[in-house]
């Protein structure tokens, strides 16, 4: 009689695709998971339903084996430890990859928006103008504000230096420019990368 055989296991060709790094016990370092959240929040910021996008883009991405539902997802997205509601929970390569698969998805959705509100700050600066002078950047710096300080930690170090509103939005400016860093071609691999910028053995 013949022995059944074992079940291959399916892996999505986007994890494939994603080197892994090398680092300790495999598992995403504090400066990973921190930037990769805050990317994802510039995400949200100019897109009121990406959060619900990212999600389907789970399933559009075959990735449900390895975030499985909405409370995964938000449980792997607080693995940020700047966040209210932090895990202490550590946070996979391969959900990490998944997760920059899904924002990166709904970056390439959002690229002339991305560039637009660029020029326009870029525009604004040449003219010594603050952002405030254009309401489409201004909506985004207004949302990008708001999700930060309703799910960041206002008692950690790191997040009490944005209190201030103009230093918040520096940052949220800068992350209008990693939004547009996973858009083009070879987005996602290049994102991935910098994810692990000096943090590499």
């Amino acid at each position: 009689m013949q022995a059944d055989s074992p079940t291959e296991q399916f892996t999505s060709p986007i994890l494939k695709a994603l080197p892994d790094p090398d680092v300790p016990a495999q598992v995403c370092p504090r400066r990973t998971r921190i930037q990769l959240d805050f990317v994802l929040l510039a995400i949200e910021a100019l897109d009121l339903y990406a959060s619900e996008l990212m999600l389907m883009s789970l399933e559009e991405l075959q990735l449900q084996d390895v975030i499985e539902n909405r409370v995964d997802f938000w449980q792997s997205r607080n693995t940020n430890p700047l966040r209210r509601s932090h895990q202490r929970d550590s946070l996979s390569l391969d959900k990490a990859k998944a997760l920059v698969a899904v924002g990166c998805h709904i970056a390439r959705r959002q690229t002339a928006q991305v560039r637009q509100l660029l020029n326009v700050q870029r525009q604004l600066a040449e003219k010594q103008l603050t952002p405030d002078h254009s309401v489409p950047l201004a909506n985004y710096l207004e949302r990008f504000r708001r999700h930060f300080r309703s799910r960041m930690n206002p008692n950690r170090t790191a997040i009490a230096a944005y209190k201030d509103n103009d230093r918040l939005d520096e940052l949220a400016l800068s992350l209008l420019e990693q939004v547009l860093f996973c858009t083009g071609t070879a987005g996602m691999e290049r994102f991935w990368s910098s994810l692990f910028d000096g943090e590499v053995a």
